[in-house]
Formats: C-alpha cells, sequence, structure tokens
C-alpha cells in the first residue's frame, strides 16, 4: 500500500462498511459447508485489524486450517496471543535481506531486523513452520535469491520464491522484470544442491524443493511461466463483502449486502454455489503484455 496512495488523506473505508467479526464468521461457516477446508487470513496488514484475535477464535470452531499472512512487523507483540488464539501458522511477506531493498519494494518504515524478529518470535510461539514469501523482481532483488535460501537453510522455516506478477493496476510491471521459478531453482541449485518433492495436497501452488543435505526446503510460486488456473482452489472474501474469484479480478460479487438484507444462510449458500460454479478465470493461462494493462483490484485489498 504506497504511501504516495494510502497517505493520511485517503478516504478508507468506515467501520460500518467493513464485515463485522460475525459476517465473516457466518460466510466463513458457509464456504466450510461447501467443503473448505483452509482460510487464510489476509490484507493489507491484518494484524492492524483491531481484536484480530477474537475473529481466529470465532473461526476455531469451524474445525479448519487457519494461517494469516502478515509483513512480520507486528509479529513480537502479536504471536503469542494468536497462538493461543487457535492460530495454526503465518506466511510473512519479506522481499530482501537488504534494508535499502526491502524499504524500496515495500515502502514501509520498520528494517528488516524487525521482519526477523517477528519470524523468530512466530516460531517460538508454535506458528511454525513460517512460510517467508519473496516476491523476485528482475533487477530489483534477484541478487538475494541465493542469500535468502542460505539464511533460512536448516533454521525449520521454508522460503517461497513468488514470480513477479501484475497484480492490480499500480506495480509497474513487465514481463522483462519476471525472473521464472526455473532460474531461481538453477541458481540455488548451483549453490545448494536441490532435489524436487511431491506437493503436500492436490492444488498447492507452490512447487516444493529440498535441500539434498536433509536441511528444509524451499518453494516457487510460477503463475507467470507456469500457469495454474486449471487447479486453483481459492476464492478471497475482501473486507467490504465482496466475493473475488480470482487475484486479477476486475470486480467481485456483493455478499455484504446479501447478508444485511436478511437472506437466509440457505440463500447465501446457494449465492455462493452458484458463483463458484459459473467461475471460468484462466488470468495467467491468457495473460498479455495488453491484459497486463487492465485496470485490476490491487492486492493489498484482496489479499495474495
Amino acid at each position: 500500500m504506497p504511501k504516495s496512495v494510502f497517505d493520511h488523506e485517503y478516504p478508507f473505508l468506515t467501520r460500518h462498511e467493513l464485515l463485522s467479526f460475525e459476517e465473516i464468521t457466518r460466510i466463513a461457516r458457509l464456504f466450510v459447508e461447501h467443503g473448505v477446508e483452509k482460510i487464510r487470513i489476509t490484507g493489507g496488514e491484518p494484524l492492524l485489524r483491531r481484536n484480530i484475535e477474537r475473529l481466529i477464535e470465532m473461526l476455531v470452531p469451524l474445525g479448519v486450517e487457519l494461517t494469516l499472512t502478515t509483513n512480520g512487523a507486528l509479529l513480537p507483540k502479536k504471536a503469542r496471543a494468536l497462538r493461543d488464539a487457535g492460530l495454526h501458522r503465518v506466511t510473512v511477506s519479506l522481499d530482501s535481506l537488504d534494508d535499502r531493498v526491502f524499504r524500496a519494494m515495500n515502502d514501509v518504515d520498520f528494517p528488516v531486523a524487525k521482519v526477523l524478529e517477528g519470524i523468530a518470535a512466530a516460531a517460538e510461539a508454535g506458528l511454525g513452520p513460517v512460510k517467508v514469501n519473496m516476491v523476485v523482481k528482475r533487477g530489483t532483488n534477484d541478487h538475494d535469491i541465493v542469500a535468502m535460501a542460505r539464511h533460512f537453510k536448516g533454521s525449520g522455516q521454508i522460503v517461497r520464491f513468488i514470480e513477479f506478477m501484475d497484480v492490480g493496476s499500480s506495480n509497474g510491471w513487465r514481463m522483462d522484470d519476471v525472473v521464472p521459478s526455473a532460474e531461481v531453482v538453477r541458481r540455488i541449485d548451483a549453490e545448494m544442491p536441490l532435489q524436487a518433492v511431491d506437493p503436500n495436497y492436490d492444488g498447492e501452488v507452490a512447487e516444493r524443493w529440498r535441500f539434498r543435505d536433509g536441511s528444509g526446503e524451499i518453494g516457487v510460486i510460477s503463475s507467470v511461466t507456469q500457469a495454474f488456473c486449471g487447479t486453483c482452489t481459492r476464492v478471497r472474501l475482501s473486507t467490504e463483502g465482496k466475493l473475488y474469484t480470482c487475484l486479477f479480478a476486475t470486480e467481485g460479487h456483493d455478499l455484504r449486502s446479501l447478508m444485511r438484507s436478511g437472506r437466509s444462510d440457505a440463500e447465501l449458500s446457494a449465492v455462493i454455489a452458484a458463483i463458484w460454479q459459473a467461475r471460468g478465470d484462466r488470468y495467467s493461462e491468457i495473460r498479455t503484455a495488453e491484459t497486463a494493462k487492465a485496470r485490476k483490484i490491487e492486492m493489498s485489498y484482496i489479499g495474495g
């Protein structure tokens, strides 16, 4: 969320426009009844939401895996409370170990050391293995690929290298900036030999690689060079109650209005089923330089 856009004058949503925890839990329950087995809380930065631990407590009875993606800055203070509330794991975004590169890519006012402290706090609290997401952009942070893998090798945490994607319309995406996952694997393998590992489950977006010396693993996410639209099982709910069936969507389906107009669970469930059954998203399979220019929902709005 670049400060040049989201400054003190930006018209953020009012509290009433946001889904309440009760509304989020209600929709989550309906999705679980449709077979959803994993719920991820994202952002923006989800740890800025007041009493986020209470939401986790409310989701626990649904009996699914609960994870959260964060920039890590608040984890030193929050990790223990999150685990006590019932959160299972966290994913932390960290695009470089170099402060200058990290701040330039993320427009934040805290150092890499704060993120590393958060990762350590999460692991100590039992929120591991922590997954560390590094978006790789050629000429910006790709020189840190091997250093990142080496830093977390043997730590018990898992670094996932993500191809630079044309999410939203404000990150200046160009195909020339993409470092293919195959190249990432080659670079690491040349220094620390790797071997391929089977996926944990059908539809897993990360391709897994294990260090041959048994000291851990990495993952690569290749939505640009190896599109996985055909096996995608994800759907996203925005903080104001819109449902998006693709990370690259241009518009969502308004569930908040349906809930607040008094629709029953059965009616909401039928709408959710109809939206998913009509889903035909395959943006990553048909991506071109022209489609990349289309205005899309920002990742900071619907999460990664």
